[in-house]
């Protein structure tokens, strides 16, 4: 995974990212997603491209527990969100719909920097700055989710989860 780093702060949360005044787009994601992170940055949805990373500080998706948030990040085609720390709900809807999310040491990522992400390895590669960041890597299934897409591509593929 390589791309741009878009830099949030902290508290980043779920009306930030999937704006409740657009709540009546929630059944129309490809519509909902022109407007993620609209509220955080309005310069953020008409200019992310495919591959690029969402880089937050502490908390980032508190708030409800709305699925789409994570959704519509990834249908933007960020290809991870790394931050700080994650609201509970957050995350885990973040590996359910296959988007993969990292906690690591973001002060060290600028907006703009080029960054790739190995999962297996557990290293976040700042380009632009020469420099490695390592983040504790994912559950084995956690990463096999993440993998086949997502936890219901796992469950159709593999017939449910692994006895844990």
């Amino acid at each position: 995974m390589g791309g741009r780093a878009w830099k949030f702060g902290d508290g980043i949360s779920t009306d930030h990212i999937a704006p409740g005044r657009f709540f009546h787009l929630r059944s129309n994601l490809p519509e909902l997603s022109k407007h993620v992170l609209e509220d955080a940055r309005a310069d953020f949805a008409p200019n992310v491209k495919k591959g690029d990373f969402v880089v937050g500080g502490r908390n980032f998706g508190l708030g409800s527990s709305r699925e789409h948030a994570p959704t519509i990040i990834k249908m933007a085609g960020v290809e991870a969100v790394i931050a700080k720390s994650f609201a509970r709900i957050f995350y885990r809807n973040c590996v359910n719909i296959g988007l993969p999310v990292i906690i690591a040491d973001t002060d060290q990522i600028d907006e703009g920097n080029i960054l790739e992400v190995d999962l297996s390895a557990g290293k976040v590669r700042n380009i632009t700055k020469k420099i490695e960041l390592n983040f504790p890597p994912l559950p084995e299934i956690m990463t096999k989710i993440l993998l086949e897409g997502g936890l219901i591509p796992y469950i159709q593929k593999h017939g449910g989860l692994p006895d844990i």
